[in-house]
Formats: C-alpha cells, sequence, structure tokens
C-alpha cells in the first residue's frame, strides 16, 4: 500500500465534517473563512535525505521543499514551525550552528519567521515542518478544464541526476557534480509566481515526488487525461549534456521527484499571457502538453507512446 490509498482508506473519512481539510487531497489546509492556509512535511533521515554529512543543506531543502506546497497555491508563506528528531551526532555545537546559520539565511531570503516547534532525540534523526500563510483564494488540485494547457516552472531532473551521483549510480566530473549535487540540496524555487497563480492557474501543485505521478495526483477525481510531449518537457543544459554523452534516455530523468517546480494547468486563452508574466519575472514556463480526453498519453519525438516504458512516474512510500 502506497501513501496515497493508506491516506484514501484509513483517514480519509474522517475528513468528511471539515471541508478545510479538502478531504485531505490536497496538500493544504484552507479555512476560507479565515483566510488560513497551512501545509506539514515530514522529513526522514535515509528516506528524504542520505545521511548527516551536510546539515546546512539539508535545512534548506527542507524549508525550500516544505514552503513550496504554499507557493504552488498562490499563497505566500509567511509562518513555519519547525519539529525535530536530533541524535547526537547533529546536537554537536559544529553541527547545530551550521543549520542555525543555514536556517538563518533562509528565512530571510523568503521572508518567513521561525515560530515554534519541538525537539527529541532519536538515533533516527527527521523533521517536521509547519509552514503557515494567509489567502482569500487558493488554486486547489482537480479544477483543470478539457483544453487546458499543462505548464511547468524551471527545469526538471537536475536533483535526481544530483542523487544518482551522490549513491554512485552513474559519473560525471566534478563541475557537474557539484552542479546537480547543489540542484538536489537547494531547488531554485519558482517564488515570486505565488503571486500570480490564482490569475492564471485553473490548477495547480509543485513537482516533489515526479511529473506524472503529480500531474496524475493533480487531476486524481476528474474523468480527463493528459497528452505529455517529452520534447517539450524543460531540462537543463549540463543535463541534456549528460543525457547525449551517456546516451541515457530523458524520459528516466524528468519524473524522479525533488524538483519543487510548480505544475499548472491554464486555459489556452491564457497562452500569451503567461508567455509574457514569464519574461517579465524571469521565471522560466514551458507548456508541455494538454487535458483530453483521450487515454494518457507521453509522447516522444516519433510520437511513440511512453507510458508503459517509463520506469519511473515518481516516488511513492510504500508500506508493507
Amino acid at each position: 500500500m502506497d501513501d496515497d490509498k493508506l491516506i484514501k482508506k484509513y483517514f480519509y473519512k474522517l475528513s468528511k465534517n471539515n471541508p478545510s481539510s479538502l478531504y485531505l487531497n490536497d496538500d493544504v489546509f484552507f479555512d476560507k473563512k479565515r483566510e488560513l492556509v497551512i501545509s506539514t512535511d515530514t522529513y526522514n533521515e535515509k528516506i528524504h535525505y542520505k545521511n548527516l554529512n551536510h546539515p546546512d543543506l539539508i535545512i534548506k531543502k527542507i524549508i525550500r521543499s516544505s514552503i513550496s506546497d504554499l507557493i504552488c497555491k498562490g499563497v505566500k508563506p509567511k509562518y513555519i514551525f519547525i519539529s525535530a528528531s536530533i541524535n547526537k551526532f547533529l546536537a554537536k555545537h559544529s553541527n547545530l550552528i551550521l543549520i542555525i546559520n543555514s536556517l538563518k539565511k533562509e528565512l530571510k531570503k523568503y521572508q518567513i519567521l521561525l515560530s515554534g516547534g519541538d525537539t527529541t532525540f532519536s538515533k533516527i534523526t527527521s523533521f517536521t515542518v509547519t509552514s503557515v500563510g494567509f489567502a482569500k483564494k487558493i488554486i486547489q488540485r482537480n479544477e483543470t478544464k478539457l483544453n487546458d494547457i499543462i505548464y511547468v516552472t524551471g527545469n526538471l531532473g537536475d536533483a535526481f541526476t544530483g542523487l544518482m551521483l551522490m549513491n554512485n549510480k552513474i559519473k560525471a566530473n566534478k563541475s557537474e557534480t557539484d552542479y546537480f549535487k547543489k540542484k538536489y540540496f537547494t531547488p531554485n524555487l519558482p517564488f515570486d509566481l505565488y503571486k500570480f497563480i490564482p490569475k492564471i492557474a485553473s490548477s495547480s501543485m509543485d513537482v516533489s515526488d515526479g511529473l506524472i505521478l503529480d500531474l496524475e495526483r493533480m487531476m486524481n477525481r476528474q474523468k480527463l487525461n493528459y497528452k505529455i510531449h517529452i520534447d517539450k518537457v524543460p531540462i537543463s543544459k549540463k543535463l541534456k549534456n549528460l543525457i547525449k554523452q551517456n546516451k541515457f534516455k530523458k524520459e528516466n530523468f524528468i519524473s524522479n521527484g525533488d524538483d519543487y517546480q510548480i505544475l499548472f494547468t491554464s486555459s489556452p486563452k491564457n497562452l500569451n499571457k503567461i508567455k509574457k508574466l514569464a519574461s517579465r519575472i524571469k521565471i522560466k514556463i514551458t507548456p508541455i502538453g494538454k487535458i483530453t480526453k483521450e487515454a494518457n498519453l507521453i509522447l516522444n519525438s516519433n510520437n511513440e507512446n511512453l507510458i508503459k516504458s517509463m520506469k519511473i512516474k515518481g516516488y511513492l512510500h510504500t508500506f508493507r
């Protein structure tokens, strides 16, 4: 059983009397009356971060991935609460100073306030971050419309490549390795887009677990499907070169999670508006497909459907 099925089978019914929960089928809690938006995420050692070699970078990744849940809804994060289970290694003065200095920079960069939390001792470390913001409106899942264009911000696949390099699954030169590792630990959030998402998007979420998996989650209660063109999915020049040099397949890199870009749908009439917006706010926004009634399609340059041949649609936690 994966995390989606676990929630649906055991917890969904408990949320039926609380519409602000969005019935546990979105990334946030939204109390429209109070204009309150909340998201909670947990990060575990050996699952969300391999080890504790870079505590200063781990905290950056955790903060950015947490506030991403609000940004993609069109909400500016204002407060964060951090609960941490810390072991002896992480409790060393030198490591705590690294964490505090990184945390201070993140709070300043995104203009958010540390507002509380909890600390406990544990042999295996973990962090839980609650992000809070305020908004009159949010962009939810399952609001896509037929013929909507599918967009994604930034580039996909760099973070996964960094993870593959750290796990010695692939090889690259030092310059490339440093670049991809940085993208893994410090994703470049499309932060300023939160101001415009409510004006342009019909549905939206962040790409945290993988492009295809998250796209299917975004429209999981609608009788609609998607058509994606692999050639249009944006990747960095460095990843493009790495794929070419090693004769890798692009489709094996673009839906593996940790990107924290914004995936959204919008009416075709907004195409030029979004193009101009991207240029004005200097955020890369790429149309990669459309919403259809046909069967799901992931097309390559030869118009072959790659759905069956794709190794991974995204990352799922499994419970056994």
